[in-house]
């Protein structure tokens, strides 16, 4: 049977591939902790369960509105209005089946063949491979831990092009967790204006995972790009509710239909019942949010601390998500007591979880070798665990 070229050329996701590896192993009965999925560990809050039930029982079983119920809709520009001082009317919201589903159906309503898109990395996995599904040219430019993973308003100017068309960008950051200021990114907000055919691209599904202290800086609240933003979010971080899957975009009018057009081909409305869920988080109390925050808070300071004890590991302190990303290059170029050579990050990712029994994932998959990514979205006592495991097993390895 012949499968397309665009499919061929895709990558596996290597987050779900690692997940998936790490649950083969469980499945044998190896005790394996896993840190390569990006999902909170916690529960939907019952609020919300209990509007997913009402909705059942109100026969909220048919077809959906394809951009989403309007009561869904208005809730979302609410929130928008309300916690980042965005203005948008629900005709300018697009809800999908999740974050991903919003941004790729952007991607496809925005990019024609050769069009350039830059992506700041590290990255997330999903980014590269929807640009080339969409036929565009992902223009990577590389950020390291010496800048805290963060783009430059210098290597941005350098990476535009008379092709650029859009730029991809991700604070609070998956995989690194770092956060850009208002300052730095109305820093990058002078570059953009310079370029009117460049549409940013803001992916803040992360917005509310924050450690800063202050409220969470938007960049479609920049008055000179706001009309060639493009917000992309939704419930499942923030809400823990990864499984509904609801995610949305905010964007111009024009793009917003020709995104409703998009989709009414492809999918059509999101869940009916996981749309009321989502209504419910959004107009409901909001003090679950801050629990999971603190909660999320408190790992990372935990994480933090035992990883800078392990000899070797680079480490930033992450600002926002759930996600550490050390750097373990002194670690490359060496022997496992079982005579295997650990030459790449995948190899390491995979020496810790066949031989440490925890679930990483390679930098490389977030283009970004030299690195793995941890997510801190389990429990302490995990946590604690598996960088025990994880420092044990790096002790083991010697230099070929």
């Amino acid at each position: 049977m012949q499968i397309s070229n665009r499919v061929e050329s895709l990558a596996v996701s290597q987050t779900l591939a690692m997940s998936q590896k790490s649950a083969e192993l469980k499945a044998q009965g190896v005790d394996v902790i896993n840190l390569s999925v990006g999902e909170p560990d916690f529960n939907t809050p019952s609020h919300i369960k209990a509007a997913a039930v009402k909705a059942i029982e109100d026969n909220y079983s048919f077809y959906s509105p394809v951009p989403g119920y309007m009561s869904l809709r208005k809730a979302i520009a609410d929130k928008l209005s309300r916690e980042n001082g965005l203005h948008y009317d629900p005709s300018q919201i697009v809800v999908g089946n999740g974050a991903k589903h919003a941004l790729a159906n952007v991607i496809m309503a925005t990019i024609n063949a050769g069009d350039e898109v830059i992506i700041p990395t590290p990255a997330w996995v999903s980014y590269l491979e929807l640009v080339k599904l969409a036929e565009g040219k992902p223009v990577l430019v590389a950020t390291g831990l010496d800048q805290d993973f963060k783009i430059t308003p210098a290597q941005l100017e350098a990476a535009i092009t008379p092709a650029t068309r859009a730029i991809i960008m991700c604070s609070p950051s998956n995989p690194t967790g770092s956060v850009y200021s208002r300052d730095e990114l109305q820093a990058l907000v002078d570059v953009f204006e310079r370029h009117p055919q460049v549409l940013v691209i803001a992916d803040e599904i992360y917005e509310h995972i924050l450690y800063t202290g202050g409220d969470f800086v938007s960049l479609a609240s920049f008055e000179a790009i706001a009309d060639r933003t493009v917000v992309i979010n939704g419930v499942s971080k923030a809400y823990a509710m990864t499984g509904w899957r609801i995610g949305y975009c905010a964007a111009p009018v024009q793009l917003a239909k020709a995104i409703s057009k998009l989709q009414g081909q492809m999918t059509s409305g999101a869940s009916s019942i996981a749309q009321k869920a989502a209504e419910a988080a959004y107009t409901g109390p909001q003090e679950c949010v801050e629990d999971m925050r603190r909660a999320f808070e408190r790992r990372r300071d935990l994480v933090v601390r035992l990883a800078r004890e392990i000899p070797g590991l680079g480490v930033n302190e992450p600002q926002g998500a759930f996600y550490l990303f050390p750097e373990v290059s002194a670690y490359l170029g060496t022997t496992a007591p079982d005579g295997r050579t650990i030459t790449t990050d995948s190899d390491l990712a995979m020496y810790l979880l066949e031989v440490g029994h925890v679930a990483t994932v390679a930098g490389a998959a977030f283009c970004a070798p030299g690195y793995i990514r941890l997510s801190y979205a389990t429990s302490d006592e995990n946590l604690v665990e598996a960088m025990r495991r994880i420092k044990s097993a790096l002790q083991e390895l010697r230099k070929c």
